[in-house]
């Protein structure tokens, strides 16, 4: 069977590089003036640990997004205009990651450090929705779908991605009080997707 997805799945490879590539636009050398010391340096470029932190979080988010991107389109072999919408919301929403990232690389040590937090996992909830969206859409007609998959597969697939709707949710609701432990459940739910996403592959189902 003729997989119709390959232009998706390449304009959607594209995207989630130049994501990634904009986080890296945050990182800024430190504005030294001629005959400072090393030290000062160092200590410079310790004054922008929050720039660090946003990064490698957003950058690992993207990464594991990127993952299941991919593993996703695996079982969808062909393509609709709903699905290419719910893709492009998807791509959309991952292309602002820059954004909420710069927020908190800037304002993590000011007394915006809440908004900035909660503006940040406020995105990845419409991510999640997004990708529910995106897999809900293919499942609705499973001639969409690889013609071996099995119901369990397509469950067990949907399943693994409504786990992060509520978790994402409470990072969000969390935020408004505990900046800190909010991020730090953001972290903890692509740990669990990153460990979770070789239970998702379901290469093995024989191509006809």
């Amino acid at each position: 069977m003729e997989k119709e997805t390959g232009r998706i799945e390449a304009f959607s490879d594209g995207v989630f590089a130049i994501a990634v590539t904009l986080l890296v636009l945050d990182l800024h050398v430190p504005e030294l003036k001629d005959g400072n010391t090393p030290a000062y340096l160092f200590e410079a470029l310790k004054m922008q640990w929050p720039g660090y932190i946003a990064f490698i979080i957003s950058f690992f988010s993207i990464f594991i997004i990127w993952v299941n991107h991919h593993k996703v389109f695996k079982q969808i072999y062909k393509r609709n205009t709903g699905l290419m919408f719910a893709n492009g919301l998807i791509l959309f929403l991952v292309s602002l990651v820059s954004f909420p990232s710069a927020l908190l690389a800037r304002f993590f040590l000011t007394d915006s450090k809440q908004l900035s937090v909660t503006i940040y996992t406020g995105l990845f909830v419409l991510i999640n929705l997004a990708f529910n969206l995106l897999w809900r859409q293919a499942t609705s007609d499973k001639k969409l779908l690889h013609p071996g998959i099995s119901d369990a597969a397509v469950t067990k697939l949907r399943n693994n991605y409504l786990y992060g709707f509520p978790t994402y949710l409470a990072a969000f609701m969390v935020s408004f009080y505990d900046p800190n432990f909010a991020l730090l459940i953001c972290v903890l739910l692509w740990i669990f997707w990153a460990a979770s996403s070789k239970k998702i592959d379901f290469s093995e189902t024989p191509a006809l």
